[in-house]
């Protein structure tokens, strides 16, 4: 859990493999969150093996983020996850909206 603790992460790790990959759509993808707080995350992503980054040696610095191996492992996991959520989204809506 410490490796995907983090409000982002989840979101983060679904967008790359959704094949968002540069940091500008990433920002913009997840709008609810900082900059600061995506790149924290991001770079915790990549200490933690699960993301790497990818630096282009172009005129204008080019980066990109992929899934590693490790990460793509997690798919299923975040999958399974999405769908328990949605199989119970009436009874979880109650729940959340009673805790705000």
């Amino acid at each position: 859990m410490e490796v995907i603790n983090g409000k982002w992460k989840i979101a983060l790790i679904w967008s790359i493999y959704s094949g968002i990959k540069r940091p500008g759509e990433l920002h913009r993808k997840i709008s609810k969150a900082s900059r600061r707080v995506l790149d924290t995350q991001l770079k915790q992503l990549i200490d933690h093996g699960i993301i790497s980054k990818i630096i282009f040696n172009e005129r204008l610095l080019k980066v990109e983020y992929e899934l590693t191996p490790l990460g793509e492992s997690l798919i299923p996991a975040i999958e399974f996850t999405a769908k328990w959520g949605e199989d119970h989204r009436e009874e979880l809506e109650k729940l959340i909206v009673l805790q705000e």
